[in-house]
């Protein structure tokens, strides 16, 4: 048989790219549950491995840093959840995985669904440090809810009757895993609470895997403690295991033995302060006491002090100091009054009557012939003022120029003729002269 070549002979390298091709887009990211084979982390820091079920199996590649991210050891055997690209290696023509995560089957699975819970209920506010309770300071009753069995209920009672015995507690029994654990859980949470006995609630369990606490990630649960009449503390695994129990409550305790320091103060602490509160109440009491008796004292002073007898005697002393004061005033006024009376005597003494009349004539007979001389002189001056005067208005008078043959001319009405002006012809006139008057008419004028 003859072989006739064409264009659609491919070689090796031609195929396994179109094979790749075709396998990268039909393929573009899958999810492949199986268990790990013929695991290899080589020095560059990949991972290389196959992933295997019952009847087939497929190689893997997880290169690095991704191999570095990954929270478990990987192992041959481990069964695991991977999630990459189809591919093929052109140059051996192998068909692989190449890998951007790798993680446990089981885990997986339940992280996204503990990631997806988680965000809803912090988003509705469930997880808020607002709404969060504090602890009481000194329980007295204290319910535990876990199982009887385990580890944790021998670590927290004991831690408790280290702390302090006086503390009363209830081991409320209930399963912490599996299937009808969350739902007993609740129950006994949500009994616990509204019987008011006590004043915290724990929830505690040792550790273990994601899927062996599960119980405590139910949504139904996470909501009852968020709800709980009284404070709830959650110690739930390790101190690096975190439920959703732990966010809702109102304390997150690392483990079971911290839960129980942390409810419970130290005896030890409790008995120290106890002494140092005796101590502040002995000197409180003695300084109470010594002030009683101090007020115990100063009332039985002004007790004696307010009796009849010693009133009394404090009035008749009082009455004496007065009488005393009163006397002494009277002899000082009396001794002011003779004082004032003697003065007053030898002033009257000094100013007799007699003596007075005696200097009061003399002086009046000094002073007789003052005011005569003082009239004559006041008289004499008054004549030369006169004179002068007299002298000065006979030197005006027109009578004086008159007397030298002048007159003057003035009309029946007593107007004065100045002026040519001053008459008309045939005008009665009269003429004052020096020794009377006379009566004329004017005849004309002459200008």
């Amino acid at each position: 048989m003859s072989v006739t070549l064409s264009d659609n002979v491919l070689s090796p390298s031609q195929l396994n790219a179109l094979a790749r091709s075709l396998l990268e887009d039909a393929f573009p990211v899958v999810l492949v549950e199986g268990e790990l084979c013929n695991l290899s982390r080589p020095a560059s820091g990949h991972l290389y491995f196959g992933l295997k079920d019952g009847r087939a199996q497929v190689r893997c590649a997880l290169f690095r840093p991704k191999s570095q991210w990954l929270r478990f050891q990987p192992r041959d055997g481990l069964h695991v959840l991977a999630r990459g690209r189809l591919t093929l290696y052109e140059a051996r023509g192998d068909y692989q995985l190449i890998l951007d995560s790798l993680e446990e089957a089981g885990e997986g699975a339940l992280r996204r669904a503990f990631d997806a819970l988680k965000a809803r209920l912090q988003a509705e506010g469930l997880f808020d440090e607002a709404r969060k309770r504090p602890l009481p300071a000194w329980p007295r009753r204290l319910g535990l809810i876990t199982s009887p069995s385990g580890a944790a209920v021998r670590d927290v009672l004991s831690v408790l009757a280290r702390r302090f015995p006086l503390v009363e507690v209830d081991v409320l029994p209930v399963p912490v895993q599996g299937d009808a654990a969350a739902a007993q859980i609740r129950s006994m949470l949500e009994r616990a609470g509204a019987g008011g006995r006590y004043d915290a609630l724990v929830l505690a369990r040792g550790g273990g895997s994601l899927e062996d606490l599960w119980a405590f990630n139910d949504e139904a649960l996470v909501r009852a403690i968020a709800s709980a009449p009284v404070p709830v503390v959650s110690a739930v695994g390790h101190e690096t295991d975190f439920t959703l129990a732990d966010f809702a409550a109102d304390l997150r305790a690392p483990t079971p033995s911290v839960a129980a320091e942390l409810l419970v103060p130290n005896a030890v602490d409790v008995a120290t302060r106890v002494r140092g509160l005796h101590q502040r109440l002995g000197v409180l009491h003695l300084q109470q006491l010594r002030e009683r008796m101090q007020r115990a004292d100063r009332a039985s002073l002004r007790l004696q002090a307010l009796r009849p007898q010693a009133r009394l005697q404090a009035l008749r002393e009082r009455k004496r100091q007065a009488m005393r004061r009163l006397h002494a005033a009277w002899q000082a006024r009396d001794a002011g009054l003779r004082a004032r009376l003697r003065h007053a005597d030898a002033v009257l003494r000094a100013t007799r009557p007699e003596r007075r009349l005696a200097v009061l004539g003399q002086r009046l007979a000094a002073l007789g012939a003052r005011p005569q001389a003082a009239i004559a002189r006041r008289l004499q001056r008054d004549a030369l003022r006169l004179g002068g005067i007299a002298r000065s208005l006979q030197a005006v008078s027109p009578l004086a120029t008159v007397a030298r043959g002048y007159a003057i001319l003035r009309h029946p009405d007593g107007r004065v003729v100045r002026g040519i002006g001053d008459a008309a012809p045939g005008d009665p006139l009269s003429a004052l002269v020096g020794d009377g008057e006379l009566r004329v008419r004017v005849e004309g004028a002459d200008g």
